[in-house]
């Protein structure tokens, strides 16, 4: 580096230190981020999975009509 001063290099530095503290900040946003729906995923598969297992019970009584199912209005 041709006409570096000790206070160029010092100054390089601190930016780059100043990047790194901001990266790890982003870092550890993003993590608790995919953390989060990470749960959101869990629960929502432990949900569909418990949906899955109350469908057919609901559906046991053969097949549905829409016709013979009119809304409460009728």
């Amino acid at each position: 580096m041709p006409n570096t001063t000790p206070e160029d290099t010092l100054r390089r530095l601190e930016a780059l230190e100043i990047k790194a503290s901001f990266t790890e900040d982003l870092l550890d946003q993003l993590n608790l981020t995919i953390y989060q729906q990470q749960q959101l995923i869990d629960r929502l598969t432990h949900e569909v999975i418990e949906l899955r297992k109350q469908a057919p019970e609901a559906g046991s009584g053969g097949a549905r009509n829409l016709r013979d199912e009119l809304p409460p209005h009728y």
